[in-house]
């Protein structure tokens, strides 16, 4: 949790426990509850609570006014009531995503709450494997096996954490979520995956073999040790039979019957329908890339490394082994894999380049630790955390890997047994002599550190090109057209213009009490005769919410401005708004921020006023605000001192 977890902590208890919230959404400056039943909230206590500005009821929303820092209490408070903030099972529809927008935020969502043991999980099998590498101790020995359950357990029992975080998203019932992921796991299972040598099959499906059944229907059992999507796919399968168990089931009985009835149906199907998905796609990925590996080794290995991450995700990198293991049986080194060696070294260079991008503190504290978990190979907390949510950077890590791979099939990097990941996979490359090569030859191990050069300067660079910055209001100062210090005072006199045409009333004839009571600040509102609002100092976006109808602005000299385009208008998410400027961009005086169409507004039922607070009015002696019945961009409007 963040630094605002014991004000989140009071903010849940004083709205009526987190059994009294239905959902929790947030704008530019307050908390937006749903409670189910109001009256269990105190409001006088919630007034007088340091780092609550004010309580307010509108829109049928219970509204906790906080200030600008509002997105970090959010965030703390989503964490405290243990909510996605995406409301109950029964609020309603939520907003509609596009289907590959909707994948990856269920993805991301999954793995964020658990980020952090991810990460120390991946920096303790980079250690475990250094330690071996230097040989201080042996892969058999009671440290290593220690070392190795501690690392490799998150990894391992993967589907049981991303069953929890699921639940949480799909409002499945945690516990039942969890006993979905260990049947998963269940030992029986990962053994029925293993196909005992002449053993015969009892018939195929697609051309798949299967050796048992269930209830007399054909199961394809497969390891689902360490997947994602399988689990994903079940969960959400779950929460639609448990929201009809729910209302088919008796109350009475509902506490073990609804489970039951939800274990009895999902896992089966899950059974039932992923593996037979998951092995239909593995041999035919497996047989593509066997036609591919005959037709050119350089394509070959551009898609192993191009494709890697990703079928790592979906659990189908498993489609490559088969062909890995024949070689080595065969001949004893294969060059099945050398394609995807570099795709770990473009996540960290990506990571490396996003050094100088992300400015938000909650994600650069992720930074380092993925970067050192992926020098051992472990790249699912950078996939995870980092790249995946934001997609340019995990895409730009794969056309790296790509091309990393081509050269590295180009050059034809052999491994010549089994062995680790990243950097421990260097020793696997050294010549064993059965192909050719001299023993103990390096070649495949020079090649493959320039594939990882390769890959790492093309994704750092289309990294550096490509990504935007990020700020967050938290650490904005590092913004190079900002002074620090006088950002730290804070009382550097300055002129601002206005912002929008139209006419200047008294902050107190605001439509909301938050700014007319003056409790975010002193400023002004105007009423707007046309929709567009410019920047009234040279500065820097400091936060645009997304439905663009409040902006934050902090100047060179250090005034914070709150621009607010209407009462209320967030409930529009974005309707009739259209930004010019995103988060963190550098502005001119005059450029065009935010437009909107005035008139759509108010047909809406919305107040078009735009509040507009000096939100650090306490590092000011005196704030003067100039009242006109006409006021246009580039005249004098506030004037601090």
């Amino acid at each position: 949790m963040g630094k605002y977890e014991a004000l989140a902590k009071k903010i849940v208890d004083e709205v009526g426990g987190k059994d009294n919230i239905n959902s929790l959404t947030h704008c530019i400056t307050r908390l937006r509850f749903k409670l189910k039943d109001e009256s269990n909230a105190h409001d006088d206590v919630l007034k007088n609570m340091d780092g609550v500005v004010t309580v307010m009821k509108a829109g049928g929303q219970y509204q906790v006014v906080i200030g600008n820092h509002v997105p970090a209490v959010y965030d703390d408070v989503l964490a405290v009531a243990g909510i996605s903030g995406s409301g109950s099972e029964d609020d309603g529809p939520t907003e509609k995503q596009k289907p590959f927008d909707a994948i990856i935020d269920v993805i991301s969502s999954c793995f964020q709450p658990f980020l952090g043991a991810l990460c120390a999980a991946g920096m303790i099998k980079g250690i475990n494997a250094l330690l071996i590498f230097f040989k201080l101790y042996e892969n058999t020995s009671g440290t290593y096996i220690t070392l190795n359950a501690i690392g490799d357990a998150v990894f391992y029992f993967l589907p049981l954490f991303v069953a929890l975080t699921a639940s949480r998203k799909f409002k499945l019932s945690e516990y039942t979520g969890l006993a979905l992921g260990a049947a998963l796991v269940y030992p029986a299972i990962q053994q029925s995956a293993i196909v005992v040598k002449g053993a015969k099959p009892l018939g195929a499906i697609f051309g798949v073999d299967y050796y048992t059944t269930f209830a007399g229907i054909p199961l394809i059992a497969n390891n689902y040790t360490s997947s994602v999507i399988p689990i994903i796919f079940i969960i959400w399968l779950a929460s639609k039979i448990q929201k009809w168990a729910k209302k088919v089931i008796p109350e009475l009985v509902a506490t073990f019957f609804v489970p039951m009835v939800v274990l009895l149906v999902t896992m089966p199907i899950g059974f039932l329908v992923v593996g037979p998905i998951i092995s239909l796609l593995t041999e035919l990925l497996n047989s593509g890339f066997n036609s591919v590996y005959g037709f050119s080794p350089i394509l070959f290995g551009l898609l192993v490394g191009g494709l890697w991450q990703i079928l790592v995700i979906f659990g189908l990198h498993w489609a490559l082994i088969p062909m890995v293991m024949a070689q080595f049986g065969e001949q004893g080194w294969s060059n099945i894999l050398g394609g995807q060696f570099a795709a770990s070294f473009a996540q960290i260079a990506v990571l490396m380049a996003l050094m100088f991008k992300i400015y938000k503190k909650k994600d650069r504290q992720l930074i380092v630790p993925s970067i050192i978990s992926g020098i051992a190979g472990v790249t699912e907390p950078a996939i995870y955390g980092i790249t995946l949510p934001r997609v340019k950077p995990f895409v730009i890590s794969c056309i790296a890997a790509a091309t990393a791979g081509a050269y590295a099939g180009m050059m034809n990097v052999t491994s010549y047994m089994m062995g680790g990941l990243g950097i421990f996979a260097l020793p696997t490359m050294i010549s064993n002599g059965r192909d050719g090569t001299a023993n103990g030859a390096i070649g495949s191990v020079i090649h493959a550190v320039l594939s990882a050069l390769i890959g790492m300067v093309v994704a750092f660079v289309l990294t550096m090109i490509f990504c935007e910055k990020e700020y967050d209001e938290e650490i904005i100062e590092v913004a190079p057209t900002i002074n620090p210090t006088t950002k730290a005072k804070g009382i550097a006199p300055e002129s601002i213009s206005s912002p929008a045409t139209g006419e200047v009333l008294p902050l107190s004839e605001a439509g909301d009490a938050a700014f007319s009571e003056g409790l975010l600040g002193k400023g002004a509102v105007i009423i707007p005769t046309t929709g567009e609002v410019v920047a009234p100092f040279d500065g820097i976006v400091m936060t645009l919410f997304p439905t663009k109808h409040a902006i934050g602005l902090i100047s060179d000299k250090g005034t914070e401005l709150l621009i607010h385009v209407g009462i209320d208008t967030v409930q529009l998410d974005g309707k009739y708004f259209e930004a010019f400027v995103k988060q963190g961009d550098v502005v001119k005086k005059g450029q065009k921020l935010v437009a909107f169409d005035i008139k759509a507004i108010e047909a809406a039922g919305f107040n078009t006023q735009i509040p507009i607070i000096v939100t650090n009015t306490q590092d000011y002696s005196k704030v003067d605000v100039k009242v006109a019945k006409h006021i246009t961009p580039g005249t004098q409007f506030i004037a601090v001192a």
